[in-house]
């Protein structure tokens, strides 16, 4: 598996681009597993299928040449293609309202086709298409982003940081609010608008991604795990962390791979 990943630098593409990865190889399974992971990200399709099949949920789509998907709270199955290509994006949660007219919780358990919602996404598909490297696909995607350019207002800057930060499970909406200077339910109307979730439920959903984290790169026992991100008991942990995946804890333990998140297996199509 060939992969890279870059970290854009200064303010300008910062406050847009969290990330941008790429990752192109001939799978050996059939279909590959992704646990929601807490991200919002751009995805531009390379791979020799024109549409690749994948189940959101209860819901099938057929993955087209760019596309966008938003917090998922249910795993996704894609059916890889013989060689798969993919170029990817992860945006800063409150910048995408300013990119596509549309809030970041619009996208939320959904893969949504760019090329419908505007067409100028298919345009930079080709632009990004004709670059032979990593490195040129990523000059042309932030020339492209840079018309976006956009400051924070200290609070958004906040939510942003608070919403894709690896701790922050074990405050309250009380904690988070005084923190990033916004009554509860102003809080609550942003987070409601970058994932879909309300502040209580995003709560619960970070201390899920938490654990994930624990139990993918530590070897403490699963009953640290919970302890670790806030679950109040065992049983809770459980249940919360197969609500999202479909998993046990200890499933994904057995099963993971180098790639936080992601399992791969054979089985039939979708």
């Amino acid at each position: 598996m060939n992969s890279n990943f870059y970290i854009p630098k200064g303010p300008g593409f910062a406050n847009l681009v969290q990330s941008i990865w790429q990752v192109e190889h001939a799978p050996a399974f059939e279909t590959e597993y992704i646990i929601p992971k807490g991200a919002v990200e751009v995805i531009f399709n390379f791979s020799e299928a024109a549409a690749i099949p994948a189940l959101l949920g209860n819901t099938i789509y057929n993955l087209p040449k760019c596309f966008i998907n938003g917090f998922n709270t249910v795993p996704i199955q894609v059916q890889l293609p013989k060689q798969q290509f993919f170029f990817g994006v992860i945006l800063q949660p409150l910048a995408i309202k300013k990119i596509f007219k549309h809030p970041a919780g619009a996208f939320a358990d959904a893969t949504i086709d760019l090329g419908l919602l505007d067409k100028s996404f298919l345009s930079l598909w080709y632009q990004l298409a004709e670059q032979n490297n990593f490195e040129g696909k990523v000059t042309v995607f932030l020339t492209w982003i840079k018309s976006y350019a956009l400051q924070w207002q200290p609070q958004e800057q906040l939510v942003n940081n608070f919403l894709y930060a690896v701790n922050g499970h074990q405050f309250s909406v009380k904690e988070v609010s005084d923190h990033v200077c916004y009554s509860p339910r102003q809080l609550s109307r942003k987070i409601v608008d970058a994932t879909g979730m309300n502040t209580e439920n995003f709560l619960l959903y970070k201390k899920y991604l938490h654990a994930v984290d624990l139990v993918h790169y530590t070897d403490l026992s699963l009953t640290s795990v919970a302890y670790q991100s806030g679950f109040s008991d065992q049983s809770h942990f459980i249940k919360s962390f197969k609500a999202y995946t479909g998993l046990t804890p200890g499933e994904y333990q057995r099963n993971k791979t180098e790639v936080k998140g992601h399992l791969f297996k054979s089985m039939k199509q979708l």
